[in-house]
């Protein structure tokens, strides 16, 4: 028994939203005048970082959106399209593609959703910008500990100035 084309299209859109659902942030590039060797580079980068980067059909990739119920992403779904699902840290895909696309100028970054939330590729840059999700929280361990450190040395120097 086989099964019909329409299914497998149906199977496979579902797998889209699947990728899409799972992912904290998900960029579409344009890779056009990329060669070989600069795409399978930056495949490598981002499969080290645990990113997934597809080639998928605009058109499925829309239809799976729509069953989401997420709108404003359809323009960045035009022409060469490569996606970038990252499903741990939101800021990875952003920083990985914005590093690649200074050392080569073919990479475009056409927009994303991060979080839920449709970005144009200036959106992205700008997100390229920001810590990682664990250097943000070193950030805010450092400035937790501050006081504690700053009560422990005015301790230390009452306890010096009594000793004398």
């Amino acid at each position: 028994m086989s099964v019909s084309a329409h299914e497998e299209k149906a199977k496979l859109v579902q797998g889209i939203a699947d990728k899409f659902s799972a992912s904290k942030s998900t960029i579409a590039t344009d890779y056009r005048g990329l060669n070989v060797a600069e795409l399978t580079e930056l495949r490598k980068q981002l499969r080290e970082a645990g990113i997934e980067y597809r080639v998928l059909k605009n058109t499925m990739s829309r239809r799976a959106l729509e069953q989401l119920g997420i709108s404003g992403f359809d323009e960045y779904l035009t022409g060469p399209t490569a996606l970038a699902f990252g499903q741990e840290d939101p800021v990875a895909p952003a920083k990985i593609l914005n590093d690649f696309s200074k050392r080569h100028k073919a990479l475009e970054l056409k927009g994303g959703i991060v979080e839920g939330r449709v970005v144009d590729g200036a959106e992205v840059v700008n997100l390229a910008g920001l810590p990682s999700r664990e250097g943000l929280l070193s950030m805010l361990l450092s400035v937790l500990q501050a006081p504690m450190r700053n009560l422990a040395y005015a301790v230390k120097q009452v306890s010096e100035q009594k000793s004398e």
